[in-house]
């Protein structure tokens, strides 16, 4: 994949819009940018979807799993957590076969043990959107970043969330994992300060807020 990285005064100058540096020309992925990553949310089905997805993407790259989504979708029931934990091994099998998804036995079978703590969690906490973002305070952290080197990669919030899932018998979701799934769902804004994207997430929260 091809990264590239934008210099505010000459995109400025040349009336481009500037984006993140680690966001490609390809269109899933600047759409996905534009009007996903970053943006807060709060439904305990697409969180859990994240969740999934971000642990899918391990040793691969995100924009593998873009491409794939959809397939994700219709594979997992639109990851109904009530039906994936029934699937049995002809279902996974199947799973196993499908060149729409990523044909990895240990990450598929994680879905069957997520969709299993996912519901355990439901049983403790009023809904999975609150169990998730009590470890941000409830609110979007929302960062400073000038420059993509200071972006980390993982934090002692991640360290704790991570934690936190593994005790509850998830898979798939090591601290780095745990801090792009952060980052996606919106529990922090990680746009770089010169990216149009990190002033319009904070206007979003704040009409929200208003509202």
């Amino acid at each position: 994949m091809n990264f590239f990285i934008l210099d505010p005064v000459e995109t400025k100058k040349n009336n481009m819009t500037i984006r993140c540096a680690w966001v490609s020309d390809d269109p899933i992925y600047v759409d996905y940018h534009d009007k996903e990553w970053g943006v807060p949310i709060y439904d305990e089905r697409l969180l859990f979807e994240f969740l999934i997805l971000e642990g899918a993407q391990a040793g691969l790259s995100w924009l593998t799993i873009l491409k794939r989504r959809d397939n994700y979708r219709l594979c997992f029931d639109q990851f109904d957590a009530e039906k994936i934990v029934r699937y049995d091994d002809a279902a996974c099998q199947k799973l196993l076969a499908n060149p729409g998804i990523i044909r990895n036995r240990l990450k598929i079978q994680s879905v069957l043990t997520n969709a299993k703590a996912y519901l355990d969690v439901k049983q403790g906490f009023s809904n999975f959107s609150d169990y998730m973002w009590q470890f941000v305070d409830g609110k979007p952290i929302h960062n400073q970043w000038k420059s993509h080197h200071q972006v980390p990669t993982s934090t002692a919030l991640s360290d704790q969330m991570s934690k936190d899932l593994k005790k509850r018998g998830f898979k798939f979701v090591g601290t780095t994992i745990c801090y792009a799934f952060m980052q996606a769902v919106g529990m922090v804004n990680d746009h770089l300060t010169c990216c149009f994207r990190h002033g319009e997430v904070l206007d979003e929260l704040f009409n929200v807020e208003a509202e």
